[in-house]
Formats: structure tokens, sequence, C-alpha cells
């Protein structure tokens, strides 16, 4: 065998054993997703139709929006997520992947936004998302001369902070300390106005952009509609923004639980105050958080009379907001289709052929478990591979696997309360 050919052989049976990996563990990678694919086509069908509806450009009536897929535990809910990240930077746009824990809560989206920008993967290019976007900028193109325009709309539904400092970008590329500071900003830091005044009055144009108070969480709302036209500007199509195991939110504190529900209302209903914005996204939850939570907590009564009890106007409209994002909890999932014979005979064939190129074998046929339609898909793949593992040490043992059903905890956990707070009300850059 040439050089070349050891060289290929090595790297595909390194490949066939990162997947194996990372499908034992239960968390796909690009080689486990790769080899084994989705077949969850309702969900493909619809994340197609947002892909297209952000790809079509120009002025819409309504925004794309997003999805929100619902599963059980291990039924491959992350999987799902992973294909269609895949899916989405072959058709050139950027992708995040969230993952909603203690450090990010739902309801704050300074930290998702942080985190979001953190996770980016751009088409193509391996480094800093913010660093490679802004180095793709086409000053030149179309799409950044529509950046420039809709910044300096009158009726811009961002800070006048994302217009000047796009323009303070240009005007002081010699700085370049000031302008990485300008794209850190962007990136989710803060920037002091003061400096923001004193160098548009060196460039003759503090008049043009007159800096009103922001907080912190106007800013980052802002920058979710900011950032996907930054990025359209540089050459891609948009932002997906993938926000998963949501259902961490039935864990937090009655009035934190009504804050995320406007999130995932704003997030899978789509930014009604900037319907053209290139983003879309997709959130997973359990599929029994409904029973869990909005029943079980009674969610869907208490907190929208708990808001209203206030007697205010914000909280009558966070009442409203909530409400809308328990709807879509109750109404809006795309749930995952448990695996038919079809499709384990399917995904066992293939995961063999893995097996067997990861070890230069040829596995023997296994058992597995017995397939009833409370398994779940993640049960069959670890049975498989521990079945094959096994077999492969000591061909004449015949392993006795169980499978227990795993008991996601949605009850209130006091060590949330707080958690991934930050005083976001404060005025930005002061």
């Amino acid at each position: 065998m040439s050089e070349r050919r050891v060289v290929a052989a090595d790297a595909e049976r390194m490949q066939s054993r990162r997947a194996l990996e990372a499908l034992r563990a239960g968390v796909p990678n690009r080689d486990a997703v790769s080899a084994l694919g989705s077949l969850q086509t309702a969900v493909e069908d619809r994340f197609t139709e947002l892909l297209d509806t952000v790809r079509s450009r120009g002025e819409r009536a309504e925004p794309p929006g997003g999805m929100l897929i619902g599963g059980g535990f291990g039924s491959g809910k992350s999987h799902v997520l992973e294909h269609l990240a895949h899916r989405a930077l072959d058709a050139g746009f950027v992708v995040s992947k969230v993952v909603i824990s203690k450090e990010t809560a739902l309801h704050d989206p300074v930290k998702v936004f942080r985190a979001a920008i953190e996770d980016a993967r751009v088409p193509g290019r391996p480094g800093s998302a913010i660093d490679e976007i802004v180095g793709a900028l086409q000053p030149d193109s179309p799409d950044y001369a529509g950046l420039y325009r809709w910044l300096h709309r009158d009726d811009s539904p961002v800070d006048s902070r994302f217009a000047a400092s796009l323009f303070l970008y240009e005007y002081a590329k010699g700085d370049a300390e000031f302008a990485d500071r300008i794209v850190q900003f962007w990136g989710g830091e803060r920037l002091a106005v003061a400096d923001l005044r004193r160098r548009l009055k060196e460039a003759g144009a503090a008049s043009t952009y007159p800096l009103a108070k922001a907080t912190e969480r106007e800013l980052a709302l802002e920058r979710f509609r900011f950032v996907p036209r930054l990025m359209q500007a540089a050459g891609f199509h948009g932002w997906v923004v993938l926000l998963d195991e949501v259902e961490l939110i039935g864990r937090y504190s009655l009035l934190q639980r009504a804050k995320s529900y406007v999130e995932v209302a704003r997030w899978v209903r789509g930014d009604r105050e900037d319907p053209a914005a290139p983003l879309c996204a997709v959130l997973t939850t359990v599929d029994d958080f409904e029973a869990q939570v909005l029943v079980d907590k009674n969610d869907l009564e208490l907190i929208p009379k708990r808001l209203r009890m206030k007697g205010t106007a914000e909280h009558d409209l966070l009442a409203s907001q909530a409400e809308a994002g328990m709807r879509v909890i109750e109404r809006d999932q795309v749930r995952l289709q448990p695996p038919d014979r079809d499709e384990l005979d399917r995904t066992y064939t293939k995961l063999k052929a893995i097996h067997a190129r990861a070890f230069g074998w040829d596995p023997p046929d296994v058992e597995g478990l017995e397939r009833l339609p409370s398994n779940r898909m993640r049960q069959y793949v670890r049975a498989w591979i521990n079945e094959w593992d096994l077999r492969r040490l000591d061909p004449a043992y015949v392993p006795d696997i169980a499978a227990n059903e795993v008991v996601v905890d949605l009850t209130e956990d006091v060590d949330l309360e707080g958690a991934g707070l930050q005083p976001e009300d404060r005025p930005a850059g002061e």
C-alpha cells in the first residue's frame, strides 16, 4: 500500500473512532453527524423554509423567526441541532450554538448575545467570528451600502451608537487600537460614550450622531439586529442561532420564567420591530415541559395573574409577552419523531460500518436493546456500540444490556435565583 493510501486509511480510521466516541457520549460532533445524518423530515423542511426566508432579503412584513423542537431525553435533539448547523454553514450562514445554563440564562440577552458571538462559526474561516466577519467586510458591495443606509435611517431600530461606530471605524482606520475597540463593541464589549463623543467631535460629526442613554440589555437586543446585517455586508446570508436545553427555564424563579417566556416568543415569532433582520433561530426543549411546568406549576394561569396584580403598564406588557411565549411552547413545538423500524435498521447498518472502519474488523450482528416504542435512539446507539466493543475483546461474551429512563428535573432551583444576572439596566458605556 502506498504511503498516501496509508495516510488516508489512518485518517478514515481516526474519523470513525471520533464519531463512535461522540455517539457513545451523546454529544455528536461533525464526524458523527456526517456519518448518520438526520431523518427528521418535518424539522428539516421547516428549517429550509427559515433559511430561504432569510436568504430572500428585502423588506418583510413578518420576521423569519424560528422554530421550537421538542423531544425527550436521548431522542436526538443535540444531534439534529448539529446537523442543522452543518447545513446552515454549507449554505453560507454564520452559525452559533448556545446551551442555556446557570451562566447563560435565557432571560438575560446580554449573556445570550455574548455566548452566541463567542461560539459563532463562520463558513470557511476558523478564527474569532467577529474579527473574521469584520475582516471580510466589502465596503464597495451593495450589502455594505445597504447596512450604512439602514443605520442612518430616521427610523432605524438600533441605537445611534451603531451608526456612529461604523462611521468612526471607516474614519479612524489609521488608529488600529480604536478600530479594534469598535469591533469589540460590536461583539458585546462596552465602549465609553465620552470616547465616542470625543472622536465624533474630532471628525466634525458630533451633531450627526446624538448619543442618548441606553442600557446594556437594550444594546444586546439591538446587537441581534445589527450583527446579522454586518454578516450580510461581509458576504454571508445571515445568522442562525441555535438555543439548546431551553427546558432549564423550568427551574428558574417565577419572574425569571416569565422573562424567559418572553424570550421564547421573541426567538420563535421573531423581532416585530425589525422584521427584515437576516436572523433565525432554532430552540430545543424536552417534550414534557408543558406538562411539568405550564400545567403542574400552573404557569399558564399563575404568571399572568401575579404580574397583572402589580397594576403597572410594564407588568401588564410583560404578562402578555410571557403568555405569548407559553403559547409557543404549548402549540408550536415541532416534535421529534421516534425512530421507526426502517430508521433503526439504517442507523444500525451505518454504525456497523463505522465500527468496522474504526477498528479494522468485521463486527458480528448484535441484538442491542429490544425494540420498544419507549426506547430512544441514543439508547439503541449506545447499546450497539457497547456490545460491539465487548464482542471485539471477547467474541464469546454475551452482554445483558438494560436501559433506564432519565427523568429531567424541572423543579425550581434556588441556586439559579439571580443566576446569569448582571446590572443590565445600567446605562451602557457611561
